[in-house]
């Protein structure tokens, strides 16, 4: 059959054209579709990557550690940063004074007032001079090849390499950005190896800035887990955390550095010291002395309250007695006198302060002190300051250092009094006096004192219990002293009017509902005033102690007896914890058979 062709008409060639025209603009729109979806798939995955992936963002170093300029020396502690409280002079590092004294060594001093920094070893007292390349020693002067001791305004900065001749430190200096890692706590430590190469993030999550790269194989001090992050330390002193699965070969070592730490000698007694408190206001009365102590049992220190600290240049006002001293001495027992900054000469932490920050007042307080011990051939020093703020703990740190060098050269004892431990006496440092004094005494009373807003114990014996634990844990059971008050507090409370508590809002008065008052009873004078007011006593159940109350007036009257249950039990205290001994304040206070208690317990 014939093939026959027929030719196209006009509309076919428009239908065609049609047809490729949109199959055209349906490709094209195919493509702008995926185009679209390639895209979005771009952003998209973009966003989940900033939303979830790890962050890239640096950490603007000098930012981070505080540097402002190119002198200024970062300072990493063990695993603390703390700060740009350094500098490099000379090409030498240097650290804030501060820094010295609260993190690596508290004994370095440095006098502001007259520019000169002090190191008070267990036989001499080293010097330097600010801008000094000298420093004195056994009565020699020696040199460095660096200035020791540099002030910049009111900062003091010490040379890092001299602090380390006297302190257990070891340290490395970086650069980018300037740096020192100190190490100064020594024995077991958790170090790992980097496996592969990571970051060090400044926190535990990607999102968190990088502080630096770590390479693998690197070794790095492990300071904490937190679930898969490792907060950890480089060997070039950066602290930051890693991801745990970084990490691998975790193993615990222990890290030293050979050093010899200086250990001060003390002079110690081979029995239980039996001390009480002896108040002499006048010279008159250091000829009751006899009358004092002649019911005593078993005492075998008294310590009169002769010195005064007369002003803040540390002049002395005495009322001591050569021929009070050998009547004790007849009857076998030791003086201890007790110089005081309160009650008859300076009275505030101002003036305390003014004192302790000079050096010059404080070698002048300490020779008098030393010089009346000898004159008046005393047995021991008992330093009683109780005006002592947070700002003056240095200065008084460096003043017990001072007199306990100059005693020690002299066999005089040296004892301090001082609070219970407490979040408001950190200041009195019990740990250092444990190490530089010979007796450290904890005043265990005074729980409520005369200036408290409300009545209660003197001396409870949760009170007393917690004050010895508490000091065990800074000071030597061998050195350890607690005292005991022979004496009861008297209060009075009368009912505050609408008043009186609208002028006292806002204060820590407002607080108590009452006024109060109280005065010092001796154990037999409290007797006789609850037996005046027809008082029962009872078992007061809170602190265990025989309690009175009654009714004066508007007043209400109440008593924590500090009786010989009471005594006791604190005695048990000491015998239970082996305590270098007791002392009591104060004579005169007591009922004459107390001494056969008293006894019993330091036998």
């Amino acid at each position: 059959m014939e093939h026959i062709v027929r030719p196209r008409t006009q509309n076919s060639r428009n239908s065609r054209r049609a047809y490729l025209k949109r199959r055209r603009q349906r490709d094209l729109m195919h493509k702008i579709i995926l185009f679209i979806i390639l895209i979005v798939g771009i952003i998209g995955g973009a966003l989940l990557i900033k939303l979830f992936g790890p962050s890239k963002e640096r950490v603007d170093l000098d930012k981070y550690y505080g540097i402002k300029n190119e002198n200024q020396l970062a300072i990493i502690i063990d695993n603390e940063i703390v700060g740009a409280k350094g500098t490099i002079i000379d090409g030498n590092p240097y650290v804030e004074y501060s820094v010295v004294r609260d993190y690596l060594n508290s004994r370095f001093y440095v006098d502001v007032n007259e520019n000169i920094m002090l190191y008070t070893l267990p036989e001499e007292t080293l010097r330097v001079n600010v801008g000094s390349k000298d420093y004195t020693l056994r009565k020699e002067t020696k040199s460095k090849d660096y200035t020791i001791l540099k002030m910049e305004g009111n900062t003091a900065y010490i040379a890092l390499a001299f602090v380390q001749e006297y302190t257990n430190i070891d340290f490395s200096v970086y650069e980018n950005p300037n740096r020192v890692m100190i190490v100064s706590n020594w024995g077991e430590t958790t170090e790992a190896t980097v496996k592969k190469n990571t970051q060090l993030r400044i926190d535990n999550n990607v999102k968190s800035e990088i502080i630096t790269n770590v390479a693998k194989k690197n070794r790095v001090t492990v300071i904490s887990e937190k679930g898969n992050w490792r907060e950890v330390r480089t060997e070039d002193g950066f602290v930051g955390f890693i991801k745990a699965n970084c990490l691998k070969k975790a193993e615990v070592r222990t890290i030293s550095r050979p050093f010899k730490e200086q250990v001060y000698p003390n002079i110690s007694k081979d029995y239980t010291i039996n001390m009480a408190w002896h108040v002499v206001s006048n010279r008159d009365a250091n000829n009751n002395v006899l009358e004092m102590i002649a019911d005593t049992k078993g005492l075998t220190t008294i310590s009169p309250t002769w010195f005064m600290v007369k002003d803040t240049k540390g002049n002395l006002t005495s009322l001591a007695s050569s021929q009070y001293v050998n009547y004790a001495h007849q009857l076998g027992i030791e003086v201890w006198a007790l110089v005081k900054d309160f009650d008859g000469g300076i009275e505030s932490k101002e003036e305390t302060f003014e004192l302790l920050s000079h050096t010059t007042t404080r070698e002048n307080l300490t020779n008098q002190l030393v010089g009346k011990a000898l004159e008046y051939k005393l047995d021991g020093i008992n330093v009683d300051f109780e005006n002592i703020s947070k700002e003056c703990g240095e200065h008084y740190l460096q003043f017990l250092r001072e007199l306990s060098l100059k005693c020690r050269q002299n066999e005089i004892i040296l004892s301090v009094d001082n609070p219970v431990p407490s979040q408001y006496s950190t200041q009195y440092d019990l740990e250092e006096q444990g190490k530089v004094v010979d007796y450290v005494i904890i005043m265990g009373y005074d729980e409520h004192h005369k200036s408290s807003l409300e009545s209660g114990p003197v001396a409870s014996l949760n009170f007393v219990k917690n004050g010895i634990q508490d000091a065990l844990k800074e000071v030597p059971a061998e050195k350890l002293i607690n005292a005991v008050p022979f004496y009861t507090r008297l209060w009075k409370e009368v009912l505050k009017t609408e008043e009186e508590l609208e002028e006292q809002a806002g204060t820590d008065a407002a607080e108590y509902p009452y006024n109060v008052t109280s005065v010092a009873y001796g154990m037999s004078k409290i007797n006789i005033a609850i037996e005046n007011a027809g008082a029962k006593v009872k078992v007061d159940k809170a602190t265990g102690q025989k309690y009175a109350e009654w009714v004066e007036g508007d007043a209400t009257c109440k008593v924590w007896l500090e009786d010989e249950a009471a005594l006791e039990a604190k005695l048990k205290l000491m015998k239970e914890h082996d305590l270098a001994g007791v002392a009591a304040w104060r004579l005169g206070f007591e009922k004459s058979d107390i001494w056969e208690l008293i006894l019993k317990y330091v036998n």
